[in-house]
């Protein structure tokens, strides 16, 4: 386990998400150093983070977003300070009023993605598979279906003979945001 893991936690007032989490971490038994910030407090943070808190850096890296539980910390810190994957997420409803992803935080992700996603023009994700016929194609895209509609969050398909095209994007922000991503990683693992 990594000792005194300096932990900063963004959260705000009344947030029983935040709550739950800081609780988790507590319950961990992982010795940290907590530093809490309140996003309402800071403009920047606030358009930065919007409804995303509870955001978790640990160690001046973002580790966990929404949520965590005491043995993903825990597991978090004997990894050496590991990030989740992103299929390990849960994509989370925008309603508009959160600007998309840009700069670092955009190439960040794109990197942590991988798996031949490509940003295109910093507006959506895209990738294509290929099938030897119409029938697998068609049943992947029943797969990806299902963990759209699981997830509350829906990507444009393109089924073709043997082809699967998928074009992500938060149409509330018309642009990224971090559940494209996580949808993404989501998709990759229904191969």
């Amino acid at each position: 386990m990594t000792a005194g893991m300096d932990v900063t936690f963004y959260t705000r007032r009344n947030c029983p998400l935040c709550d739950k989490a800081k609780a988790a971490i507590l319950a961990s038994r992982v010795p940290v150093t907590l530093h809490e910030v309140d996003v309402d407090e800071d403009p920047e943070l606030e358009r930065r983070f919007t409804n995303d808190v509870p955001v978790i850096y640990a160690d001046g890296r973002e580790a966990f977003r929404h949520r965590v539980t005491a043995e993903e910390f825990a597991e978090f810190a004997r990894n050496g300070g590991r990030t989740m994957s992103l299929a390990n997420e849960k994509c989370v409803p925008c309603h508009g009023g959160v600007p998309s992803l840009h700069g670092d935080e955009l190439r960040a992700l794109e990197r942590e993605l991988g798996n031949d996603w490509r940003v295109v023009n910093d507006h959506q994700l895209e990738k294509e598979w290929t099938f030897p016929d119409f029938a697998q194609a068609l049943a992947f895209t029943n797969r990806v279906g299902a963990v759209a509609e699981e997830e509350g969050h829906h990507p444009d398909i393109y089924l073709a003979w043997g082809r699967v095209r998928i074009t992500l994007w938060t149409h509330a922000v018309d642009g990224l945001t971090r559940s494209d991503f996580v949808l993404a990683a989501k998709i990759d693992r229904v191969r």
